[in-house]
């Protein structure tokens, strides 16, 4: 009993003491983080944080987001296989490119301004607009702006194409389940000799690698026309990117354009390497090359452009 009431009147004595030390190390610690933001670099580059236990974000917040808001830009144009991501809620990427092809068997063709608004409704969902100018002896084949066919006529033509649709994100990578998104758009003729509105049809899907590699793939269909005569295209690609440093990334790819269908059924195959350099998290500039793999693809092409989010 004694012992007991010793022990009680010791640690009463101790209590204070003990308050005393846990609030100098909780008021360290936020004096700490303080000045830790205080003495944050500013600019667009984030920099590491330290979180405190029990400050971090509930796992339940912007689940949606993840498909979305990547760390930094992502955009359509990077390779012939559009990105899984879409814009994010609010949010808007413009890209803009500039397309060179060296055709085998006609005039070559110059594409630009390959120009792409995005705009996200949702996290999942985003509108699309965009406008390029052509000309050439073939359309173009290397760019997201259409899907395009390789033209032996010898005529030099002009084109300008509408196009219009939404992008929505279909599925989360989780194990083995690839995070995928679907592209429908529209392509309406704004001159040249072509007339008809055209349907669109991409899917993407692909995976992030431990190694901080990503693997994507893509299968696009489109119908066409070309002189009365309406077809079907079918155009597979895959690619793998590389992270090389925090800004630099490249990317090596293959993809093929097929035509079903029409009079003169044709098969082209391209690999085409490209990198790209983030100025910011938000703005992207990246070139790709390519060269054709058969006598129906066009024999070299190279594309350079931007992309900005806001």
């Amino acid at each position: 009993m004694t012992l007991i009431s010793s022990t009680r009147c010791t640690a009463s004595r101790r209590l204070p003491w003990l308050g005393l030390v846990l609030w100098c190390v909780l008021s360290c610690g936020e004096s700490d983080a303080a000045a830790q933001d205080w003495m944050r670099p500013s600019g667009l580059w984030p920099s590491n944080s330290l979180i405190l236990r029990g400050q971090e974000p509930e796992p339940s917040e912007n689940i949606e987001a993840e498909h979305s808001h990547a760390e930094h830009i992502e955009t359509d144009r990077d390779s012939y296989t559009p990105a899984t991501t879409t814009a994010g809620r609010g949010r808007w990427i413009a890209e803009a490119a500039y397309s060179f092809i060296d055709n085998r068997h006609t005039f070559d063709s110059h594409s630009l301004p390959e120009l792409l608004l995005r705009y996200g409704v949702s996290d999942r969902v985003e509108f699309r607009l965009g406008w390029n100018f052509e000309v050439g002896g073939s359309s173009s084949s290397v760019s997201n702006s259409n899907i395009g066919i390789p033209d032996e006529g010898l005529k030099l033509e002009r084109e300008h194409l509408l196009f219009y649709g939404l992008k929505v994100g279909i599925t989360e990578q989780q194990d083995w389940l690839p995070r995928s998104a679907l592209i429908v758009q529209g392509f309406t003729p704004t001159g040249g000799p072509d007339t008809t509105t055209n349907l669109g049809v991409v899917y993407v899907c692909g995976w992030k690698l431990p190694n901080e590699w990503h693997l994507d793939a893509a299968m696009k269909y489109g119908l066409a026309t070309a002189e009365h005569d309406t077809f079907n295209q079918w155009a597979p690609s895959i690619v793998l990117k590389v992270p090389v440093t925090e800004r630099w990334n490249s990317h090596v790819e293959y993809f093929g354009i097929h035509t079903n269908g029409s009079a003169h059924d044709q098969a082209a195959h391209y690999v085409s390497p490209g990198v790209h350099y983030l100025v910011t998290p938000d703005f992207e500039v990246g070139v790709r090359l390519g060269w054709g793999l058969n006598d129906e693809a066009s024999n070299f092409f190279s594309n350079v452009g931007v992309g900005l989010r806001f």
